[in-house]
């Protein structure tokens, strides 16, 4: 499989209550195809945020933005296109970044949080400069990181709510 020159497709989810900025670092193949963030049936995005604030699994690309922003929660990736093999976040080169400004000049984030490693080095590399803004990594809630089960997931999000 080849590398192909793939954009971001979908906005931000974010409101002028946005507290918590959540950066990923680029949408899946499943979630391009869905067109919304963690689209893929086996990313434990969507169970580790319904565990940690109670509620309903979300099912609906409606329901996850409900989701979000009753929960004061902004949503987005750290690239904004990219060359990427499939979904391999290990394979990401030539990176045009978020401008994240856009999220963060409108509402008062208290703490910016990445999905996993190769989000928060994006972040730090390319987005930091611009935002002079700390973010916090946790664990990846892909299906590609087995280390984590789902309790052990919940465990470190936990922290979003503090």
């Amino acid at each position: 499989m080849s590398s192909l020159r793939q954009e971001h497709t979908f906005e931000p989810v974010f409101d002028l209550n946005s507290k918590i900025l959540i950066v990923g670092s680029f949408p899946s193949v499943k979630s391009r195809q869905n067109g919304f963030y963690y689209g893929h049936p086996n990313n434990r995005f969507w169970k580790t945020l319904r565990a940690i604030f109670n509620c309903e699994l979300p099912q609906t690309t409606l329901q996850k933005k409900t989701m979000l922003k009753d929960n004061n929660i902004a949503l987005w990736d750290a690239i904004k296109s990219c060359e990427i093999t499939g979904s391999s976040d290990s394979s990401i080169k030539n990176i045009v970044p978020n401008d994240l400004n856009i999220i963060l000049s409108q509402c008062e984030i208290s703490n910016i949080y990445a999905n996993g490693n190769t989000a928060g080095k994006l972040y730090n590399k390319h987005i930091k400069p611009l935002t002079n803004r700390d973010i916090k990594i946790l664990p990846s809630t892909s299906p590609a990181n087995a280390m984590y089960s789902l309790e052990r997931l919940i465990e470190c999000w936990i922290c979003i709510l503090d």
